[in-house]
């Protein structure tokens, strides 16, 4: 027997399964539902989410524009730490959960009520994300899982029920979908069916961020990215909020076949996945942001800092951004970036992002001691000599012990 709900927060776009959620819930926990429906610059209209909810006799309809503050407060601070899951992966859906999930939270308080649920399948990492999120928010929350709970076996039985209780079917969604799709700003992943064998070549009609590198243009675009305190502020030198800055370098990225990548990741419930995803404003930023590093951070802060990225993305991954521990990481990266400031040009041609020239008041690069020509007495070269013996002192010491 289901445990007894008053009012419950749906994450809801508005498609075929979470419209079935929002019909089961209300019959199996005979509860008040509540919809929210986050606009996080999926590409798609929001308005058919509130008309469904409306016809599905919702009173409390939540559908906000949460652009600005996913890259603000969630994709800049990420990409401050250079975040790579698995040394490829940027991380697209996961920072995206513990918004969504921060909303439902802040809901539920707003509206009274006792519960929150999710689409996510008991297979996969969005569960994770979701749950771990609602539970560091508010301890006491009850959470539904109706994938973990109901006895749907198959797609038939999900177009079954939704015929049932008059729920519109799109005639696109009463067969097998291709691959399942979760996109936002940041990017889009493609999972499943048609990409479950990873030792076969994706489908073209995978792609939706991107045009093929091969199909871009013979001529290499240019664009200067302008950062302060380590994140973009400015494309060509005009300043952009950080979503209108991620939407011009997805349109760049786009244009220029960059950000695709085909990879088996480790699912953090165990098992290995195939995904397709395209990240082409975020791949861009990567590399500008590196680019900035190299010019502004000291060596050594740089290689701790590379040091913890790793640890820093597999939190993102696992669900744990509202933990102690990625907040304490958060804050030795974000002190790592008051000095990152200036400007990055890039090319990018074919898939292609390359550096091709950085500028910093803030620069660590001393031209007068790097030079290869005279150096005026900035660089006495007979000082590494003694700097190599004593570096060298231990290695000669096992080397006669070894000898």
């Amino acid at each position: 027997m289901a445990t007894a709900v008053k009012k419950v927060v749906l994450a809801y776009s508005g498609g075929l399964d979470t419209s079935i959620i929002l019909k089961w819930l209300q019959e199996t926990y005979a509860c008040e539902v509540v919809t929210f429906t986050a606009d996080l610059g999926q590409g798609e209209e929001l308005a058919p989410a509130r008309n469904k909810a409306e016809m599905l006799g919702i009173k409390e309809i939540f559908v906000e524009d949460l652009r600005e503050e996913f890259v603000r407060d969630f994709v800049f601070p990420m990409f401050r730490a250079n975040a790579l899951y698995e040394g490829v992966y940027l991380l697209g859906t996961s920072i995206a959960r513990p918004l969504i999930a921060k909303r439902q939270i802040e809901i539920a308080k707003a509206t009274g009520a006792d519960a929150v649920a999710h689409g996510a399948t008991g297979k996969g990492n969005d569960q994770v994300r979701f749950e771990l999120t609602y539970y560091a928010l508010n301890p006491d929350i009850k959470v539904i899982a109706p994938w973990r709970e109901w006895d749907f076996k198959s797609r038939s039985d999900l177009i079954e029920f939704a015929e049932k209780h008059q729920i519109p079917v799109a005639r696109d969604k009463r067969g097998e979908a291709p691959f399942s799709v979760d996109a936002n700003l940041l990017h889009s992943s493609s999972e499943g069916k048609v990409l479950e064998d990873p030792s076969q070549e994706p489908p073209p009609y995978v792609y939706q961020r991107t045009i093929a590198p091969e199909d871009a243009p013979d001529k290499a675009t240019t664009v200067t990215i302008g950062f302060a305190k380590g994140d973009p502020i400015s494309i060509d030198g005009k300043k952009l909020s950080p979503a209108s800055l991620l939407t011009r370098l997805n349109e760049l990225g786009r244009d220029n076949g960059i950000g695709r990548i085909d990879l088996v990741e480790n699912r953090f419930v165990g098992m290995k996945s195939r995904g397709v995803y395209e990240t082409p404003g975020g791949t861009i930023l990567l590399a500008a942001h590196r680019a900035m590093e190299s010019l502004t951070l000291d060596r050594e802060a740089m290689h701790l800092k590379d040091s913890l990225m790793p640890r820093y993305a597999e939190l993102i991954y696992y669900g744990f951004w509202f933990s102690p521990e990625r907040e304490m990481l958060q804050a030795l990266i974000d002190k790592s970036q008051e000095h990152v400031e200036g400007e990055v040009t890039l090319k990018l041609y074919k898939g292609n992002v390359s550096v091709i020239g950085r500028l910093s008041p803030k620069s660590l690069y001393a031209s007068n001691i790097v030079t290869f020509e005279d150096d005026a007495g900035a660089y006495d070269q007979k000082d590494a000599e003694g700097f190599i013996k004593l570096n060298a002192l231990r290695l000669r010491l096992l080397g006669k012990r070894n000898k």
